[in-house]
């Protein structure tokens, strides 16, 4: 629309084509939200800093007697620290012996690097 014609309106056929703009956005902008959801499968895009594999079930690599689990994330749970220290060893908790700690693996020992 050429701004001659736009200076000629008056302010209620102004405010009819303002709202009649936001509408037609409104609609466009939904349409896109859809089809951007069909081809991300429905998945929501991700925003911020947050893990990837936050949230994300891992298999079980360790277990007890009594049922105990711990996937080998984080930190060491209380009831395989204190098996640990009273003499057993890690290797006899495993639930799958392929994923058990390999022995002619080595440490590295430097120092850590500084939280930021």
């Amino acid at each position: 629309m050429a701004t001659a014609s736009l200076k000629r309106m008056s302010i209620e056929e102004l405010l009819k084509l303002r709202a009649d703009v936001g509408n037609l956005l409104d609609r466009r902008g939904k349409e896109l939200g859809d089809q951007l959801a069909r081809l991300g499968e429905g998945t929501p895009a991700r925003r911020g800093r947050g893990s990837a594999l936050r949230g994300r079930k891992v298999p079980v690599k360790f277990r007890d007697r009594s049922g105990n689990t711990w996937a080998g994330r984080g930190v060491m749970p209380v009831w395989l620290r204190e098996k640990i220290k009273a003499g057993a060893k890690l290797e006899d908790f495993v639930v799958d012996k392929k994923a058990a700690p390999r022995k002619g693996r080595k440490q590295r020992r430097g120092r850590r690097r500084a939280k930021r």
